[in-house]
């Protein structure tokens, strides 16, 4: 059988409740390893913009009090076209002091996609520990932890990217 839909189609819908339950559920996976004494992290980065909500419950629940971001813009050398290489550029970079090699770092983000982002970010910050609370298989290797992983096909709609409206039923009309 043929699969017709859109790429938009293939989605997996993401409610503010699950989003909040799949951090946590990230917290309680790095809880105690840390490298720092007790297992304990040093510092939270969300990689925002997408990695700032997921960030803030893992700091909440690990009582992480340091809380920084790192701003990376990606985008395709081929004008938008999906299988061109993805370039990556820093915007906005965490405090250099707090951040060294990373030891001690957990850097956070909604998701890993094809990874360009995370390779980035992994050669500034070596020894940082990158955890996403959604991976695709292609950028799996840029993660040390991660929750629930989702074919690389599939569209990942986050509750801060949608409005509530009526949608048609997947089949029929009556």
């Amino acid at each position: 059988m043929v699969d017709n839909r859109l790429p938009h189609e293939k989605g997996f819908h993401v409610s503010w409740d699950q989003i909040h339950r799949d951090s946590r559920a990230l917290a309680w996976r790095l809880d105690n390893h840390g490298p720092l004494e007790g297992g304990a992290w040093k510092a939270v980065v969300a990689i925002t913009r997408g990695g700032m909500a997921p960030a803030m419950i893992v700091a909440r629940e690990l009582d992480i009090r340091t809380v920084d971001t790192i701003s990376v813009k990606s985008y395709h050398s081929g004008g938008g076209k999906a299988d061109q290489r993805r370039e990556a550029e820093v915007l906005k970079s965490p405090d250099p002091e707090m951040m060294g090699d990373g030891t001690g770092i957990l850097i956070i983000d909604d998701l890993v996609d094809t990874g360009k982002t995370l390779e980035l970010v992994r050669t500034l910050y070596p020894k940082a520990h990158v955890a996403t609370v959604y991976a695709k298989p292609q950028g799996r290797p840029q993660v040390e932890t991660f929750i629930t992983e989702v074919s690389q096909d599939t569209w990942i709609f986050f509750p801060w990217d949608m409005a509530l409206q009526y949608v048609e039923p997947y089949r029929g009309t009556e």
